[in-house]
């Protein structure tokens, strides 16, 4: 006897698909996997162990079958800063991701997930992009790093909105759909679809497969320059899929959902900041179908290692003035807000310091701290997990 939940939740080729079809071979009440949710989801449970909930005989099968770790996920180092944590999680394979959550003084957080373990685009503006491509994560290793126990227990807590724009192009990863599945899920990440964004450089295939399928969640495509040559030169994917090909998609969407689609654009300084470039991204935005329907965020660029050494972050006052100029052309532009500089919070700088043997100690009042997990940590949770047969996908 197999189950699935409401509209296939979770997906039966997940890992907790596998959970699921696992406890109604061993004839577990339907109830139990109900509980084994809801400890993943309000504890801060870290193993099957933990849950209580359950009857020690069943912990000891899923610890047998799929190891003691709940979520397919290690934090190895946890980086705080003002406003805003940083976790560096590793994958039962040794693959690892960052994950971010940033406070907002208005009393709200955003979490910022990763898609991908690197990234294989070559972005040039991208930390990231400078690791390569080392694998894509699983859906059930994209959701756990934000139902992960870790959070309730260093106090963060839930999140009130999820960011696709961590390590990785989001739409270049096919298993993103069935997290975004589990994401929405009531009985999973239950956010509503609104309060998720997810950032593409302009991955056209799965752009559209997205707003078909989820039509309620926040497209965000990145610009970064209107010039389709010097946008090629920063984003190499324009070459295969042109922003002219994913502002269509946009374009539809707009008239079909009624909903904003949002526009980055990374201001470089002396390179995607000239009146040329304020006059061309007005045009960009005028000629669409519904134009008061995009909005443009203006990110000033973060010096990020393994990005194009020529590249500079433009000043704070050079940076406001692009934005009033967007607005006096009558553009919805803001600037957005960045919290974690202290720390370094754009993606793929973490794993970068970590790979280099970078501080990730230390920390004194006032200053942000960093603290390493341990690899004997990690390599002890690994060696139970292949005890207990793995995790699947790890």
């Amino acid at each position: 006897m197999t189950r699935t939940g409401r509209h296939g939740i979770p997906p039966p080729d997940t890992r907790w698909g596998q959970i699921r079809r696992h406890l109604a071979e061993v004839k577990a009440p339907e109830f139990r996997f109900t509980q084994l949710l809801m400890a993943a989801r309000d504890s801060g449970a870290e193993t099957f162990d933990e849950i209580r909930s359950l009857p020690a005989p069943l912990r000891y099968e899923l610890t047998e079958r799929f190891g003691p770790l709940l979520q397919p996920l290690v934090p190895v180092v946890v980086e705080r800063g003002d406003q805003v944590e940083k976790v560096l999680f590793e994958t039962a394979s040794g693959a690892r991701i960052e994950t971010v959550v940033a406070h907002y003084r208005g009393g709200w957080s955003s979490m910022c997930i990763s898609s991908q373990a690197g990234c294989g685009l070559g972005c040039t503006f991208c930390a990231t992009g400078a690791v390569g491509l080392v694998r894509q994560l699983t859906a059930d290793e994209i959701l756990a790093q934000v139902m992960h126990g870790h959070w309730r227990r260093s106090g963060v807590g839930r999140p009130e909105s999820i960011a696709l724009m961590g390590m990785g192009e989001a739409l270049a990863n096919p298993n993103l759909f069935d997290a975004l599945k589990m994401l929405v899920a009531p009985e999973f990440g239950a956010f509503s679809p609104r309060r998720i964004t997810v950032s593409t450089v302009g991955f056209a295939p799965n752009l559209a497969r997205l707003l078909r399928e989820q039509p309620q969640i926040t497209p965000t495509l990145s610009v970064h320059s209107p010039f389709p040559e010097q946008r090629a030169a920063i984003i190499p994917l324009e070459r295969r899929f042109p922003l002219a090909q994913n502002l269509e998609l946009l374009d539809r969407h707009t008239i079909d959902v009624r909903r904003k689609a949002y526009l980055a654009y990374l201001l470089i300084d002396g390179v995607n900041d000239t009146d040329d470039h304020l006059e061309a991204l007005t045009r960009l935005v005028r000629t669409r179908i519904r134009p008061e329907l995009f909005h443009v965020n203006v990110i000033r660029y973060n010096e990020a290692a393994g990005a194009d050494p020529a590249f500079r972050a433009p000043t704070a006052a050079a940076t406001e003035r692009f934005v009033d100029e967007l607005r006096r052309r009558r553009i919805h532009a803001t600037r957005r807000r960045q919290v974690g500089a202290d720390i370094d919070a754009a993606c793929g700088q973490l794993h970068a310091r970590y790979l280099s043997g970078g501080a990730i100690s230390g920390g004194t009042s006032g200053t942000p701290t960093r603290t390493a997990l341990g690899a004997p940590t990690v390599a002890a949770a690994r060696a139970r997990t292949a005890e207990g047969g793995g995790l699947p996908g790890g």
